[in-house]
């Protein structure tokens, strides 16, 4: 496929910030929504630099950011977070290809078990990781603001 024929999977570099914060704005709505401070993309950004950098990857198409992923470990276990691709290169395998990169760089340091959350109303999301092995645990996801 020549979509993903060039496409590389790299560390986030901070030159890629501006590409990542339109990409995240684009793909999670609520990352333009100025009332949700906690879902701020440069604060995420930045606290991700800040704890795991090497877990935070793009996916490029030439010099272009078309995907992103962060992973995170506590020694128990993984998380994934902030998978996006570019809307207009979906349904090319990049967010699977995302997915086994932070998957690989996991397990590279003995992680378990990956978690990951998806909001219940997005179905089409649910299929996408169902497809790629998830299945939904049976727990409660709690959850409370600090600060």
């Amino acid at each position: 496929m020549t979509t993903t024929a060039t496409l590389s999977i790299r560390r986030f570099d901070a030159s890629d910030s501006d590409a990542v914060v339109a990409l995240w704005q684009q793909a999670f709505p609520e990352y333009r929504d100025a009332t949700k401070p906690q879902r701020n993309p440069h604060l995420s950004i930045a606290n991700k630099l800040a704890t795991q950098p090497e877990l935070f990857f793009v996916a490029v198409l030439g010099e272009r950011v078309a995907g992103t992923v962060m992973g995170g470990y506590d020694g128990h276990r993984g998380w994934l977070y902030s998978l996006a691709v570019d809307e207009s290169l979906r349904r090319h395998g990049i967010g699977s290809r995302l997915v086994a990169h932070v998957e690989q760089a996991l397990t590279a340091l003995r992680c378990p078990k990956l978690n990951l959350q998806v909001l219940s109303a997005k179905s089409d999301v649910r299929a996408f990781y169902e497809a790629l092995g998830y299945r939904a645990d049976a727990v409660v996801s709690f959850g409370k603001r600090l600060g």
